[in-house]
C-alpha cells in the first residue's frame, strides 16, 4: 500500500490516481444534479461545530487557498485559471494567506529579486505549517533546486490538473507534473482555453494564444521554462473570445512570450488571427495586443497597421528593442538590429495615429560600454517613449549571459538611474492634454492652465508606466 505520509515522494500523480477513478471535471459537473439541503436559520453552534469537518481536514473540496502570481500577464492568466478550477470544484479562493490551508504560488523566473520573493515565500509557508504546490515558470525551469525538494510542483503546460495536485498535497503526498501536452507526438500550445477562470478584473479576459517562443535570447531564462514555439489553433482561440463576451468581459489581451511568432508552427500567422478576433468583438468591447518582438512584426506591417487603426482594437504595442547598440544586440542574439526596430516604430507612428509604442531596456549587458549605453539613451531622447520599462540586468542560472563577462554592479545600477532620469525628463503626453482641452473646453491660450494640470498628468504619467510594467513585463 501507499504511504500518505507527508515524507512518500511519488513519480506523478498517475502512481495514485487509477484511470477508473472519477475525474474532477466529472465530480464538477454532477453537482447540477445534487439537491442542496436546506440550512435552518437558526442552527445551534454546538451542531454547526459538530457538523464542521476539522481544519486539518484531508477531505478535498473544503480547504480555503491563497494563490500568489509573480510575473506577466501569461503567468497571471495561468494564475486565473488554476482559481478557477478550484473554485468550481469546492475550494475557497482566499486573499488572507494566514486563513488559508494551502498556498498555491505561481513564480516567475525573469529576473532574480522575482524568483527571491518567490523563494521568500516558500519558506514563509513551510514555517506556518501550510500545505504548499508550485507553479510557473521557476519549478519548469529549474525544479531539481535544492528549495523545490519534496514539494508538489505543477508545470506550465499542466495548469488543467490543478485540483488533482492539490488534492493529493493536502492527503499528504507530493507530487510532480512538468510534462509537455502533445497530440501526434506535436507540442500543444498549453491546457485547454474553455477552463473555468476567476479574473483578478471581471472586465479583462487575459488569452494567451500561443506558449514559448522561436528566439535563443542568451540572457532569457523563460524559455527554459516554456519552450519553442507551440500556438493554439484560431478556432478555440475565437471561441474563447466569444465566451468571454458572453460573461461580460468588455477587454480583451492577448498575451504570450512573443505574440508576434504567433501561428508560425501550425501554417499561420498574427493578422489572421487578429481579423478573426475584431469580427467577434462587440460594440464597445476593445482588444489589446500584447508583447511582439521586432523580426516577426517586420512583414506584417501594412497589415498590422490596419489592424492598430481599428476602431475596436487599442492603438498600443508593445516592442522590446532591449538596446540601441548592435554589438550588444548581437550578444544578446535579439535576431534584429536597431534599423530594424527604428522601422517598425516610424512606420507604425506614421500609419497609425496617436499609437502609443511601449518598448524594455536591459542596462548593463554583459560587455556593454559607455558607448553602447549612450546609443541606448539617444534612442529614449529620439523617440521619447511614454511607457519604458528600465530593467537592470540580472544574470540568469543556466542561460549564456551568465557566463559572460559581467558589467560592474555600481555601473549598472548608475545606468539604469541615468536611464531613468532621461524617462522622467520628458512629457509624452503633453500634446494629448493640449488637443483635449481644446476639443472639450475651447480653450485657445493655455499657458496660465497647464500648470494647474501638471500634478494630475504626472500621477497620470506614472501609474500607467506602473500598469503597463505590471500586466507586460516579462
Amino acid at each position: 500500500m501507499l504511504s500518505a505520509s507527508c515524507g512518500t515522494l511519488l513519480d506523478d500523480i498517475e502512481d495514485i490516481v487509477s484511470q477508473e477513478d472519477s475525474k474532477p471535471q466529472d465530480r464538477h459537473f454532477a453537482r447540477k444534479h445534487v439537491v442542496p439541503k436546506v440550512r435552518r436559520r437558526h442552527t445551534p453552534k454546538y451542531l454547526q461545530d459538530e457538523n464542521s469537518p476539522p481544519s486539518d481536514s484531508t477531505i478535498p473540496g473544503i480547504q480555503k487557498i491563497w494563490i500568489r502570481t509573480w510575473g506577466c500577464s501569461h503567468n497571471n492568466s495561468d494564475g486565473e485559471y488554476m482559481a478557477g478550477q478550484l473554485a468550481a470544484f469546492g475550494y475557497k479562493i482566499t486573499e488572507n494567506a494566514s486563513e488559508a490551508d494551502l498556498w498555491l504560488l505561481n513564480s516567475c523566473t525573469v529576473k532574480n529579486p522575482a524568483e527571491d520573493h518567490f523563494r521568500n515565500s516558500i519558506k514563509k509557508a513551510q514555517e506556518e505549517n501550510k500545505k504548499i504546490v508550485l507553479a510557473g515558470c521557476v519549478p519548469q525551469a529549474q525544479p531539481r533546486q535544492d528549495y523545490l525538494k519534496g514539494l508538489s510542483v505543477i508545470g506550465v503546460q499542466q495548469i488543467d490538473r490543478v485540483v488533482e495536485v492539490v488534492e493529493e498535497t493536502i492527503k499528504g503526498h507530493s507530487v510532480r507534473l512538468l510534462g509537455q501536452k502533445k497530440d501526434n507526438g506535436k507540442r500543444l500550445g498549453g491546457a485547454r482555453l474553455d477552463l473555468p477562470k476567476i479574473r483578478k478584473n471581471p472586465l479583462i479576459e487575459i488569452i494567451s494564444i500561443n506558449t514559448g517562443c522561436l528566439n535563443a535570447c542568451t540572457y532569457c531564462k523563460t524559455k527554459h521554462a516554456r519552450g519553442n514555439l507551440a500556438s493554439y489553433p484560431i478556432d478555440e482561440l475565437v471561441d474563447r473570445a466569444k465566451q468571454s463576451f458572453q460573461e461580460g468581459v468588455c477587454e480583451i489581451w492577448l498575451t504570450s512570450e512573443d505574440t508576434g511568432a504567433y501561428g508560425r508552427d501550425i501554417g499561420t500567422d498574427l493578422p489572421t488571427l487578429l481579423w478573426k478576433l475584431v469580427d467577434v468583438i462587440p460594440e464597445g468591447a476593445m482588444l489589446r495586443l500584447g508583447m511582439t518582438n521586432p523580426p516577426y512584426i517586420l512583414e506584417h506591417l501594412e497589415e498590422m497597421a490596419k489592424i492598430l487603426n481599428h476602431p475596436r482594437v487599442y492603438a498600443f504595442l508593445h516592442i522590446p528593442v532591449q538596446s540601441a547598440s548592435d554589438t550588444v544586440l548581437m550578444e544578446m542574439k535579439r535576431e534584429y538590429c536597431v534599423a530594424d526596430f527604428k522601422r517598425v516604430a516610424d512606420f507604425l507612428k506614421e500609419k497609425v495615429p496617436g499609437i502609443t509604442i511601449a518598448t524594455d531596456i536591459i542596462c548593463g549587458f554583459p560587455g556593454e560600454t559607455d558607448q553602447d549605453f549612450q546609443e541606448t539613451v539617444k534612442l529614449v531622447e529620439e523617440y521619447k517613449f511614454p511607457s519604458l520599462f528600465i530593467n537592470q540586468f540580472y544574470p540568469r542560472p543556466g542561460t549564456p549571459a551568465a557566463k559572460m563577462d559581467q558589467v560592474p554592479a555600481q555601473v549598472k545600477k548608475q545606468r539604469t538611474k541615468d536611464l531613468s532620469q532621461v524617462f522622467h525628463s520628458y512629457n509624452p503626453y503633453d500634446h494629448k492634454v493640449r488637443d483635449a482641452l481644446i476639443s472639450v473646453l475651447g480653450i485657445r491660450n493655455l499657458s496660465r492652465y497647464i500648470a494647474q494640470f501638471s500634478l494630475e498628468y504626472m500621477i497620470f504619467k506614472y501609474t500607467y508606466q506602473f500598469h503597463l510594467y505590471f500586466h507586460f513585463n516579462s
